[in-house]
């Protein structure tokens, strides 16, 4: 009775812990989204952010753990937290990004700079194609209600159609439901 008992709660516990994974945004590295999309094309989301970024932090609080924006985000994008600021290299088309002062306080890394031309601001979104070209970057906090359409936007190619102004008046916000 014990192993039965036993066998049940871990089952159940199993799948809590796999619900509870899926409700979060599924955040992988730069070069993790670059080998994803070298085997499955999809669009890629990358959150630029630093440690000391408070807004950066609240995003991810709020926005980010929005369950509306959690599922758009893990079905249409390879999600990405970039660190603004990592003291690493690496290679991106062929060539080599690095931070030039890595350790120092608020050094930027050069992809970051790259990525964003050269407007460095945090919270930044870059939003790419399957291509790795750059569609878009987009600076500053939003709330969920706000970010839904701009993640539309650019997931379902509606800025190769028609205008922001006119997209974000006509957009049906599952927030309003």
């Amino acid at each position: 009775m014990r192993i039965t008992l036993l066998t049940i709660s871990i089952i159940l516990l199993s799948l809590q812990l796999a619900d509870a994974q899926e409700k979060k945004i599924q955040w992988i590295s730069f070069e993790q989204a670059l080998e994803k999309n070298a085997v499955k094309p999809k669009k890629i989301f990358i959150d630029m952010y630093t440690d000391w970024c408070g807004w950066c932090k609240r995003m991810d609080q709020s926005t980010f753990s929005d369950p509306v924006i959690v599922d758009y985000m893990n079905k249409n994008y390879y999600a990405v937290k970039f660190n603004a600021e990592r003291p690493d290299s690496l290679v991106f088309k062929g060539k080599t990004f690095i931070n030039e002062r890595p350790g120092e306080k608020r050094s930027p890394h050069n992809l970051a700079a790259y990525l964003l031309n050269g407007k460095l601001s945090y919270p930044s979104f870059v939003f790419m194609n399957t291509d790795l070209s750059v569609i878009t970057t987009v600076p500053g906090y939003y709330e969920a209600s706000q970010f839904e359409p701009i993640l539309h936007y650019f997931g379902d190619e509606a800025w190769k159609k028609t205008n922001w102004e006119t997209f974000s008046k006509d957009f049906k916000s599952s927030f309003t439901k």
